[in-house]
């Protein structure tokens, strides 16, 4: 049967992309984020849904779409620079195979990211596949709240529907996207025009909050709990009471500090013992060998290049206190151990060009929100929606860099529906802006003939 809700859902779906061909767009969005292949056990999971979608939204926007709107940017040229410089590096790379494996993957996400900008050229679009990227996270993240609340979750142990634990389904991406979501479901709920914004809407987008900020106590990811933490700061942004914030941050704080679950209060006590942790100290060994790798291959290595890593670090342990305190090292040899951190997954894979053309990206990305949040903030504008949602979409960026640090994600999807819904953003209100002011001067020679 539920296979069979699958199948309706997505057939219903692209059914009314027949009549609306931005849906197809929404469609292909929902399956990237929710792999519905992976929830099936026949069918969906034989069929290449991801490719007919991307087939109909392409398709779609080229036969059926209005196209005077759309314009190509530099954001957008810049992805397509970095598709090809990943393709040269994969023809190249340490280990054929296997990086070839991740290409398959990862010239989708960069593809129609260059692509998703020029289909968004109304709010309604813009907010349509910001509404669609938010309930298809949900999906996940409601399913790992109602675990939380029922046992506690703990680190590998919460069950997310699937036992293959990559994409949104592997714990420290999930708490990074789940906190990064929260801005933009506060934009929706304030200026959404989706949805009625009524009780009804308002108590699921606030539970939906709530079900976010449970993940990084499920999943007990380390990350997850630095997101929030950044997540707290960027909001003193926004707020209109900024002392009152911090003491209900203080109060939410001491509330829930005697309700987490123990599992939770270990994992984030590491944080401050990391030299004593051999997940913490497995990352500083790795970006080390990162950096020296780089250094003899300023090109990168390829995808997962990762592959031929030989790693020794020690563990340093506090034991006991006072006069009878001893160190305690262990020696732990180990290989092939992931770059657990964005940064060093580009600078090791495509090598100092790529990671200078990555980190481009989200500078200018975040640049461009912030210029759209002072233009637009006054309140009284009616373009004000504009400046809001910049400052979302900044936040929700700046937080999954954040997470980035400590978690493989630079070419995870969800990155790059954030940099499209950004540049179509910043085309919508450039366009806006020229119109207004083309207005403008026709109004002001009119007076001039006027007054001649």
């Amino acid at each position: 049967m539920r296979d069979l809700a699958f199948i309706a859902f997505l057939l219903g779906l692209w059914g009314l992309g027949l009549r609306r061909p931005f849906l197809f767009i929404c469609s292909y969005v929902y399956i990237d984020i929710v792999s519905p292949q992976r929830l099936t056990y026949y069918l969906l999971n034989s069929v290449p849904i991801s490719l007919i979608a991307v087939a109909l939204a392409v398709g779609g926007w080229l036969l059926a779409d209005d196209k005077r709107d759309s314009r190509f940017t530099v954001r957008q040229a810049l992805i397509l620079i970095l598709l090809l410089y990943c393709w040269g590096t994969t023809q190249t790379a340490d280990f054929p195979v296997e990086a070839a494996d991740k290409w398959q993957w990862v010239w989708k996400n960069l593809a129609f990211a260059a692509f998703l900008p020029l289909t968004l050229r109304t709010r309604l679009r813009i907010e349509a596949l910001l509404v669609f990227v938010t309930l298809s996270a949900a999906t996940i993240i409601i399913v790992g709240g109602i675990k939380t609340l029922a046992s506690g979750g703990g680190y590998g142990e919460l069950n997310l529907m699937v036992d293959n634990n990559s994409g949104l389904y592997e714990s420290s991406i999930i708490s990074t996207v789940a906190i990064a979501l929260i801005p933009i479901i506060l934009w929706l709920v304030r200026d959404g025009t989706l949805f009625t914004p009524d009780w009804r809407m308002k108590t699921f987008a606030y539970a939906l909050c709530f079900a976010c900020l449970l993940m990084p106590v499920g999943t007990s990811a380390r990350t997850g709990l630095l997101c929030i933490a950044l997540l707290a700061i960027l909001s003193l942004r926004t707020v209109k009471r900024r002392m009152l914030y911090l003491g209900a941050l203080v109060a939410a704080g001491l509330i829930a500090m005697p309700l987490l679950p123990s599992s939770f209060s270990e994992r984030m006590g590491t944080i401050k013992t990391y030299q004593a942790d051999e997940s913490a100290s497995t990352r500083l060994a790795v970006w080390r060998w990162t950096w020296d790798y780089a250094k003899a291959h300023p090109f990168g290595g390829g995808f997962n290049a990762y592959i031929q890593n030989r790693i020794r670090y020690d563990t340093v342990a506090v034991q006991g206190s006072g006069a009878a305190t001893t160190m305690k090292r262990d020696l732990t040899v180990d290989k092939s151990r992931a770059y657990h951190s964005s940064y060093f997954e580009m600078l090791g894979e495509q090598g100092y060009p790529g990671l200078a053309l990555w980190l481009l990206l989200q500078a200018i990305g975040i640049w461009r929100m912030e210029v759209l949040r002072r233009r637009y903030r006054d309140p009284a504008d009616d373009m004000a929606w504009v400046g809001r949602l910049a400052g979302a979409l900044q936040h929700a960026h700046l937080i999954y860099l954040l997470g980035g640090a400590f978690v493989g994600i630079a070419f995870q999807s969800f990155l790059y529906l954030l940099l499209g819904a950004q540049t179509g953003l910043d085309s919508y209100a450039t366009r806006r802006r020229r119109e207004a002011l083309a207005a403008g001067r026709t109004v002001r020679r009119g007076i001039r003939a006027v007054t001649a």
